[in-house]
């Protein structure tokens, strides 16, 4: 890239193209024409770039390579200059006037001629101007151009390459202007922080210190609380919806599995009876063994309710760190308030944790029998039916609807794809798209339980599966239905809805002697015992109701009080004192190095478009422009190559059969006689043999061409 800087030149960057090598010489590459071609096209093909399509006079202009590619790239001709060279060397009889006169093979700028210095005057030290002034001398010399030789040479290319230059700034010179204008208004409010900034002012930083714990303040009691603003997620759940789903979808869950088994209840009460009664016959069914069930029960919600707070630990936590990205300008101050408010998540985390055990120690201080929800020691008996089916009479109401995967199945069989559920009180229906015209299968839900499924290797799905307890197929073939969905969020979510359902999760407990002691239990069970095992086994699934109603009730309420209303206290009013507490303020607003780049670059970017638009401003857009030539006639670029000599007025020469595509209508008229004073040049009269006649005639009734001996 050769750089000219002179007073007399154009401001403008040219670009010497090579011509299409052909035919691979030495060690170029077989494919060196399409590498030519692919590096031509990618400077052509910009908007900006004025092409000058340069083809030599003496040659067939209708196999020019230049024109060929300008036409691709600009098929329009807007920005496509012909330019003809080595008219000098054309032979006698022969001229380029049709060509210049842009009435054959026509392009929509035209076409200029030049005449360039020879190999003799390069060698000879010809200089410029003197070359200039020769070119100037042949146009006004040579007797077909002289008419047109204003419009020929170098300095007239010149001018209207500057032309089509001024005509490029008129156009784009209001765009960028607008364009300037918008991107300096959109930096305006950024840059005024940025006007007179000084790292080093102690008044800045602590001004920035209050409106970053400002910021995060509203951001925090936004994210729990919920707000309508414009920054909301709307791709997740985030922040407080996350709690929401905690407390009234996970936990239930938790609860429900952490419930007590069927069998397993009645083999803890028998032995709880008999060994009350130790070697007398009991003929009253013992409130001792009630006792002693219930509490067994009672302290098994413990785990998931301090499963609960750590998993609303961790959600707050993750809100904190999201707010508190915003201060990433000053990553000492970032990381000390993260310290500072995860440090308190922590000691309030424990103090909830022991306020949750309290209210299970509670329960299990006093059993209240008197409660108007218990059914009591009369009723017990008459229940034993009613009692375990008294949730799931909902109706056969939709619970959820959605897209879901059947894991199990095989590839040919449809699971791979997903189908559109649609679970019910009652049972669960699937179809092969959301209009539920096509119906796949309905599986009733009576008897089923739910447990996980652990995820494959490769697996990218998480799964659950519906099965019977029994042994018996679900669907079809299979003793179990697998349903895979995206995310752990749908998963917890469907768990939840089958729960509303009825199916309950597999439960977790310790059956390692069950088989054992179910079978010594079916054995010696006597009638009178078993009477009173169902009414302890009544009594004790009333009560418990009543405990995990008020366990899911009361656990959200001490988290809510005791964890993030009191986070959110603490964040307002105490983590600033907190932060002072910690020592040097200077050292913790230190910029990062990435935000003093930032802001460098910002203010480089405000001055710079500040500067562009007041040199626009002084630009005098009282300049002479010239119109845009009307469209011209171009197929012949795309026709085939026979086509008629230009401006030939004797015989030719081997280097100046210039040709395009066939003229539009086949004619045997002679052409009309161009306009101007010019008479036609003498015929030269060698005698030679006649060639054969051409397919279609000689147009004009011109002599066949001579061919030399």
């Amino acid at each position: 890239m050769a750089r000219q800087v002179d007073p007399d030149v154009l401001n403008l960057t040219l670009i010497d193209l090579p011509g299409l090598t052909k035919v691979p010489i030495g060690d170029q590459p077989a494919d060196i024409e399409q590498q030519i071609r692919q590096m031509i096209m990618t400077y052509i093909l910009k908007d900006s770039c004025l092409i000058l399509a340069v083809s030599p006079a003496n040659s067939d202009l209708a196999n020019s390579d230049a024109l060929k590619l300008s036409k691709d790239a600009d098929p329009d001709g807007i920005r496509t200059i012909g330019v003809i060279t080595k008219l000098d060397l054309m032979d006698d009889g022969t001229d380029a006037r049709d060509v210049l006169e842009n009435k054959l093979l026509p392009l929509r700028r035209g076409y200029v001629g030049v005449v360039n210095r020879s190999q003799k005057d390069i060698e000879g030290k010809k200089d410029i101007k003197a070359a200039m002034a020769a070119e100037r001398k042949f146009f006004l010399g040579h007797p077909a151009y002289r008419h047109v030789a204003d419009r020929m040479g170098t300095p007239y290319l010149q001018r209207v390459l500057n032309q089509q230059l001024t005509n490029h700034i008129r156009e784009t010179l209001p765009g960028l202007r607008d364009k300037l204008q918008k991107q300096l208004l959109a930096m305006e409010k950024e840059v005024e922080q940025y006007k007179h900034f000084r790292p080093d002012d102690p008044a800045i930083k602590t001004k920035a210190m209050l409106q970053m714990i400002q910021q995060l303040q509203n951001d925090f009691e936004r994210a729990i609380e919920g707000s309508g603003s414009a920054a909301i997620n709307t791709n997740e759940l985030s922040g407080g919806a996350r709690i929401n789903r905690l407390f009234h979808e996970r936990f239930p869950y938790e609860i429900v599995r952490m419930e007590f088994d069927e069998k397993e209840l009645r083999r803890e009460i028998a032995f709880a009876i008999r060994n009350i009664h130790g070697i007398r016959v009991g003929l009253f069914t013992p409130d001792m063994a009630f006792d002693a069930i219930v509490k067994t029960q009672i302290s098994r919600l413990k785990e998931p309710s301090l499963k609960c707070v750590d998993l609303v630990v961790q959600e707050l936590t993750n809100v904190v760190r999201n707010c508190a990205n915003k201060m990433s300008r000053y990553p000492r101050l970032q990381e000390e308030t993260e310290r500072i408010i995860t440090q308190h998540i922590r000691e309030r985390e424990q103090l909830c944790k022991e306020h949750i055990l309290l209210l299970n120690d509670c329960e299990l201080a006093y059993m209240n029998t008197n409660h108007e929800d218990f059914i009591g020691f009369a009723n017990a008996q008459q229940s034993s039916e009613t009692s375990s089916k008294s949730g799931r009479k909902l109706g056969n109401q939709v619970i959820r609807k959605g897209y879901m995967s059947i894991s199990n199945l095989g590839f040919m069989k449809g699971g791979s794809r997903d189908y559109w559920f649609v679970l019910t009180s009652e049972s669960l229906s699937w179809y092969k798209d959301e209009d539920e015209r096509d119906k796949k299968y309905m599986l009733m839900l009576d008897g089923l339980k739910l447990k996980d499924i652990e995820q494959g290797f490769m697996s990218r799905r998480h799964v659950f599966a519906l099965y019977n307890p029994d042994q018996r197929n679900v669907y079809k073939d299979y003793k179990e239905l697998q349903l895979g969905v995206e995310t752990q969020d749908d998963m917890d979510s469907w768990k939840a809805s089958f729960l509303r359902a009825g199916v309950y999760p597999e439960k977790v407990s310790d059956t390692s002697n069950g088989e054992e002691s179910g079978s010594e239990m079916s054995t010696s069970m006597d009638p009178q015992l078993e009477r009173q095992v169902e009414t302890i086994r009544n009594l004790v699934d009333s009560y418990m109701k009543i405990v995990t109603k008020t366990t899911r009730d009361l656990v959200p309420k001490a988290l809510m009080h005791l964890m993030i209303n009191n986070s959110k206290e603490f964040i307002m009013g105490e983590l600033l004192a907190h932060l002072y507490a910690c020592g040097d303020q200077n050292a913790m607003m230190e910029e990062s190095p990435e935000e003093a780049r930032k802001r460098e670059e910002m203010l480089r970017m405000y001055h710079a478009c500040k500067e562009a638009l007041r040199v626009i401003g002084d630009v005098s857009m009282a300049t002479v422009s010239t119109p845009m030539p009307p469209p011209v006639k171009d197929d012949w670029l795309a026709t085939g190559q026979e086509s008629p000599r230009i401006g030939q007025t004797g015989p030719p020469s081997p280097g100046a059969n210039m040709r395009r595509g066939p003229p539009p209508a086949v004619s045997r008229a002679p052409p009309p006689v161009p306009g101007g004073s010019r008479p036609a040049p003498a015929i030269p009269s060698r005698p030679t043999p006649a060639p054969p006649a051409r397919q279609g005639g000689n147009a004009g009734g011109l002599p066949p061409p001579l061919i030399p001996s």
